[in-house]
Formats: C-alpha cells, sequence, structure tokens
C-alpha cells in the first residue's frame, strides 16, 4: 500500500518526513457544502510589466480501485497548500450501498456524482485558491469528459488528469490488505472490466505507474505537476 512513512526526494531536494506533513501543512478538504479554508495567490507578471491573469489548475487523480488515488491526491494538496476533494465522499447512500454488496456502479449511478465533483471543485476555485486536488476513479473516458466541461467558460483554468496506472493482480492485492473500506476485492474486477485506459489522444492526462513504491510514485506525481503548472506560468508570462 502507498504510505507516508519516509522522506522523499522533489527536484532534488528533501521533502522532509511525510508522516509529519499534516501537523505542518494543514489540509483544507472541501465537503459537499463546498466550504473551504484558505487560499492562496499565483499572480504573475508578463513580459509586458502587466499583470498576467490569474491560473487556476484542478488535477484530478484517477485510476481503479486499490491505485493509491487517496495518498496520492493528499500529497499533492498537502504539497501545493489546495483544497482537496475526496471523491469517495460525494458518493449518494444509493451508490455506496452498491458498492459494499459488489454491485458495480452503472453509468446513470455516475453522472450525478461526477457532475457533482466538477461543480464542488469550481466552488473552491470561487473562493480564491489557485487549484484544487480530487480523486475519481474516472474509468471511461465520458466520465473524463464529464470534468473536462469545468473549464469551458472559464479561460484561465486548467483541467489536469493523473491517471495511476498498474496491474489488476496488484491492485487486487492492495485491496485486500484494506479495511474499513467499502469497496470490496470484488469490485478491482468490475472495474477493470469498465476501465478505458486514457488514450494518447487525451493530452490533458499524464500517466503514472504505481507499481513502483509510493516514494517514488508521489515524488514523480509533485513533479510533474509542478513542471506542468511551470510550463503554463511561463506561457502566459510571454
Amino acid at each position: 500500500m502507498l504510505s507516508y512513512n519516509t522522506p522523499i526526494s522533489v527536484n532534488g531536494q528533501n521533502a522532509g518526513p511525510t508522516a509529519g506533513m499534516s501537523a505542518r501543512l494543514p489540509l483544507k478538504t472541501v465537503g459537499n457544502n463546498g466550504s473551504v479554508n484558505g487560499v492562496s495567490s499565483n499572480d504573475a507578471v508578463s513580459g509586458t510589466g502587466r499583470h498576467a491573469p490569474k491560473q487556476q489548475h484542478i488535477w484530478l487523480v484517477t485510476g481503479p480501485a486499490g491505485c493509491g488515488k487517496s495518498t496520492v491526491a493528499r500529497y499533492l494538496a498537502e504539497s501545493l497548500h489546495w483544497p482537496y476533494i475526496e471523491g469517495d465522499e460525494f458518493h449518494p447512500p444509493a451508490n455506496i450501498e452498491k458498492m459494499s454488496a459488489g454491485i458495480p456502479l452503472t453509468d446513470a449511478d455516475r453522472w450525478d456524482w461526477l457532475t457533482a465533483l466538477r461543480e464542488a471543485s469550481i466552488r473552491a476555485l470561487d473562493q480564491g485558491n489557485d487549484g484544487v486536488v480530487l480523486t475519481c476513479s474516472a474509468l471511461k473516458r465520458k466520465y473524463r469528459d464529464v470534468i473536462r466541461v469545468a473549464p469551458y467558460f472559464t479561460p484561465n483554468l486548467h483541467l489536469h488528469f493523473i491517471y495511476l496506472d498498474a496491474s489488476e493482480e496488484i491492485l487486487l492485492q492492495r485491496v485486500l490488505a484494506r479495511q474499513n473500506h467499502y469497496m470490496g476485492a470484488n469490485m478491482v474486477h468490475s472495474q477493470f472490466e469498465a476501465l478505458e485506459p486514457p488514450t494518447p489522444a487525451e493530452t490533458d492526462v499524464i500517466p503514472i505507474d504505481v507499481s513502483r513504491p509510493a516514494e517514488m510514485v508521489m515524488a514523480d506525481a509533485l513533479n510533474q505537476v509542478l513542471h506542468t503548472i511551470d510550463e503554463i506560468q511561463k506561457d502566459q508570462s510571454q
């Protein structure tokens, strides 16, 4: 299982022991009421000397059960001082009952859930945050497309996906080791049956191999995020 037990290196610098991170960097979580604590600013100055428009980001951490979505997303949110949205908490009781009973969700079960996640992300950004990190399995392209609607009417909003990739066998082992979670091991196979891995045409998706140790996965994810944001800031500042 992914864990926070050891220090990792980010961009060549030791990020310190992640186990104590929550005490140093309060995690901003977003609930169903949209409340969130704390904001930050990313104002940039363009090459003309004018302030470039504020850029905001939605980072969606995706993948089947057991891939470590919550672990990676929480680490990113803590590192970036951004709000964190746990997608599982937005499932209605009927969805949780079905998954607890080993019954796969249908498309109809997911539409309102996906819309709620998209709207919660936008509310967090409307409160002044530079970005938000959320988890969602987003197994099919059409599910990812629901979230992709978010930036349509907000030119300076950038949407990104991190796809946590591993074999069914590895994820099954991880889910079997989990305790007190409604997602049973039998759901791993059903999720892989429904899974549509992102294609190269989905240029907003960054795949990350999570068969590696947790420290490598988290460092890779954070480096990818920082590099992407830096490139966007450079483009907007020219």
